[in-house]
């Protein structure tokens, strides 16, 4: 694995483990190798991930629509920053640099974005695996939600196990790893 797209919050939440997980896992990219993609900001979760990563001496590519270039206050110190004219073209940019795609905590943009990518899984646009970094239980009410799902009949088994869960960022890697 080459480089692992991350979504994540831009804004850090009121748990420090939160931030604490980010960190975990820029180490774990920079010592494993493998860059970061990601979405391009300098605040909150994303930003703390890519400095983590830039400090360990790792590679950090971000993505950034024009129209959040100061919303989002940009991360001018990445490796490289590309800069893009729309949401849609930011996500698309994301997964054709990554070899793989992980969230972390984060909001409706985090939600959705890893939504769309296991989604593009399922349909068979890409066989990258994907995958939530559960930092202490952040996302059980989600896995809870597609076990309903599954259990409903409308969420295929075979599609559930598209999403990968781990708490920890070594592990999630080894899942991704038996994957391929």
């Amino acid at each position: 694995m080459r480089a692992l797209c991350v979504y994540c919050g831009s804004n850090l939440g009121v748990r420090e483990v939160y931030a604490e997980a980010a960190e975990r896992l820029g180490h774990t990219l920079a010592r494993h190798g493998i860059g970061l993609v990601y979405g391009g900001a300098s605040k909150g979760l994303m930003g703390r991930l890519a400095d983590t990563v830039l400090a360990a001496g790792g590679e950090v590519q971000g993505v950034i629509p024009r129209a959040l270039m100061h919303k989002e206050i940009a991360h001018t110190g990445v490796t490289r920053l590309h800069v893009v004219d729309t949401m849609h073209e930011r996500k698309a940019l994301m997964a054709r640099l990554a070899d793989g795609f992980v969230a972390l905590p984060g909001g409706f943009g985090t939600l959705e974005e890893i939504i769309e990518i296991v989604t593009w899984a399922q349909l068979r646009f890409h066989a990258k695996p994907c995958g939530l970094l559960n930092v202490a239980g952040y996302f059980d009410h989600l896995i809870a939600y597609l076990a309903h799902a599954e259990e409903e009949g409308l969420l295929k088994p075979e599609h559930r196990r598209l999403l990968l869960v781990a708490n920890e960022p070594e592990e999630l890697l080894e899942l991704f790893e038996r994957r391929r």
